[in-house]
């Protein structure tokens, strides 16, 4: 009985002093990257009652709050954008200091195993990139693979510079955007990788978010039972993504859809459910930037080039812009191994959508489709110099009427404009472009990307 009492007394020692120490969320550690210039929370857990006081190498003010009755604590700190290492000072009954924190921009990396891929699995040249990637500039924080049956308040991960032994099993496209970002704006750049592969969106999105709409229950039911990951709405979300709400960041990169092909059809109202509802929990539009995936010779008829259209129409939410990867997939390999170009070509789509960069970084977007006489007129947006592919002439353009049979057509391109030719259709209504779960669009901008797949009505 004696040993029994010490145990007990032991073990109410130790949850109380674990309650009355000031104690922070794993994404606080030594080397990470705060976002600069910006209000940025800081949030942990100490006793009901104790005033816990913050404070930084980089600014004058002293911050501080009280946790409330269950012991949480939050509150906002002003960044800046001075350089060097910095320090961050937590102090309640105990005492805190993070240290070599630097302050940049912190991006969010998520999606499924092209957004994961590493350099170890195998990219284009990429020993070289893993011999080179030494810089102290780049911090890269991983999220382990976890699932929740509800929203959890922390997860596990720790803050490292990028080097050979941590770029190489971290998400290469996020590499590269961020060896490009930070040459690009001299600042430091923070990734934090939430990826898994295999895995569909649906557990991306918060459980209550597809609850409420019955075609979103009804995609969700959809999904197959597999080996390599989960299928339940938010399970993924809870452990991995709402731990990290309160935590300020520039935006977020996201590529995957490959495993929504078996639900294509409603992939464009989940994706914009996931973003709208995304923005909700971090109370802010934050940017979001996705990479369109690249065309694959998927088993079910359209069902890639739906994901891809579906993700072209997602467009139209605010703060969004799109990466096209259709000329630099592999159509036999659904994990292409040119992870650089994505990469580059998200840091130039957020330096000049976010940073107003003189940097040409969008791909010719379809607008609209007009009748006049014998023909259909095309427009598009970025569509300077807009040109065909020389090495492949062949039209993919196809129109339809009413019935939606669709038959190919004739095109000639003129002052940035396309034009299609009717044939012997009287009254068409749509037009579609690329239309192929494998077709490699063959339309390009001066820019020399690539436009979207697209089916649209005629007006």
């Amino acid at each position: 009985m004696k040993i029994k009492f010490i145990i007990v007394v032991v073990a109410v020692m130790q949850i109380s002093q674990m309650y009355s120490n000031v104690v922070l969320p794993a994404i606080f550690a030594d080397n990470m990257v705060l976002q600069r210039n910006a209000d940025v929370a800081i949030w942990g857990w100490a006793k009901p009652g104790e005033t816990v006081k913050i404070s930084s190498s980089w600014d004058v003010a002293e911050y501080s709050v009280t946790p409330n009755n269950r012991g949480f604590w939050k509150t906002t700190i002003l960044t800046n954008e001075k350089k060097g290492s910095l320090n961050l000072i937590i102090e309640g009954y105990n005492k805190i200091t993070l240290k070599n924190i630097l302050l940049g921009e912190v991006w969010l990396i998520s999606g499924q195993s092209n957004m994961e891929w590493s350099a170890a699995a195998g990219i284009e040249n990429g020993e070289r990139a893993i011999q080179n990637s030494k810089n102290d500039s780049i911090r890269i924080f991983t999220v382990n693979h976890k699932t929740a049956r509800f929203p959890q308040d922390d997860l596990n991960g720790s803050w490292v510079g990028s080097k050979p032994e941590t770029m190489k099993n971290f998400s290469a496209v996020a590499y590269f955007f961020a060896q490009k970002l930070n040459k690009e704006l001299q600042v430091p750049v923070g990734l934090i990788g939430s990826t898994w592969g295999g895995t569909p969106a649906e557990t991306w999105v918060p459980k209550h978010a597809i609850e409420r709409d019955s075609i979103l229950v009804k995609a969700a039911g959809l999904l197959p039972e597999t080996e390599w990951g989960p299928k339940e709405p938010g399970s993924i979300y809870n452990a991995m993504v709402h731990p990290l709400m309160n935590f300020k960041i520039a935006g977020v990169l996201w590529y995957q859809g490959e495993s929504n092909t078996v639900n294509s059809q409603y992939y464009e109202k989940m994706f914009t459910t996931l973003i709208e509802s995304w923005r909700v929990q971090f109370n802010e539009i934050i940017p979001f930037y996705f990479a369109q995936i690249a065309p694959y010779k998927y088993e079910t008829e359209f069902s890639g080039v739906q994901i891809r259209d579906a993700q072209r129409r997602a467009l139209r939410l605010a703060k969004t812009g799109m990466v096209v990867t259709s000329d630099i997939g592999n159509i036999n390999d659904i994990h292409p191994k040119n992870k650089k170009d994505v990469g580059i070509r998200f840091a130039n789509l957020v330096m000049a959508d976010k940073f107003k960069k003189e940097i040409k970084a969008y791909p010719p977007l379809i607008q609209k489709a007009t009748s006049d006489k014998n023909k259909i007129i095309l427009n598009f947006s970025n569509a300077e110099l807009l040109h065909i592919d020389k090495n492949n002439k062949a039209s993919q353009f196809e129109i339809a009427g009413a019935d939606k049979v669709f038959q190919p057509v004739d095109f000639k391109i003129k002052d940035n404009q396309i034009f299609l030719k009717k044939g012997k259709l009287e009254h068409p209504l749509f037009v579609r472009y690329s239309w192929a779960n494998s077709s490699i669009p063959n339309i390009f901008n001066g820019t020399g990307l690539p436009t979207s797949s697209f089916t649209i009505k005629i007006e």
